[in-house]
């Protein structure tokens, strides 16, 4: 019989630790391995919602493990998504809720038309600005 009071006192004594537990993070708490992976949101990161700085915090630890190529990757994506206002925000984790229902085939396909895509966009870029750097200036 005593168990399950013990039990009860437990539950709710860790319930009403749950919210200290879960508090946002100011930026200058974060470890600097943390600072480092977040730093495209350095500038914003104290007006974030709790939630979104815990998803933040879980995806950076593992920034040590990915390469050059996939820091500046996450580097760039994180300096977009700053960029988005709160609904576009939504927006993007509706669609990206969306697109994780399609088959994985599907969404393979899309990934690599998406690629193609940005891949032509970046040789006309780079068309583009080697003729301008060519044209001799009056």
């Amino acid at each position: 019989m005593h168990m399950p009071r013990r039990l009860a006192a437990l539950c709710l004594a860790a319930s009403l630790c749950l919210p200290v537990l879960a508090a946002a993070q100011s930026w200058t708490s974060l470890t600097p391995t943390q600072q480092e992976a977040l730093a495209p949101l350095s500038t914003q990161w104290d007006t974030l919602p709790e939630p979104e700085q815990q998803h933040l915090l879980r995806m950076s630890r593992k920034y040590p493990k990915l390469t050059p190529l996939q820091q500046e990757r996450l580097h760039k994506r994180l300096l977009t998504w700053s960029k988005l206002t709160p609904e576009q925000r939504a927006g993007a984790r509706r669609k990206y809720k969306a697109f994780k229902k399609v088959p994985l085939a599907t969404r393979e396909q899309v990934k690599q038309m998406v690629r193609q895509q940005e891949a032509k966009k970046a040789l006309a870029a780079s068309a583009v600005s080697a003729t301008t750097s060519a044209t001799p200036e009056n």
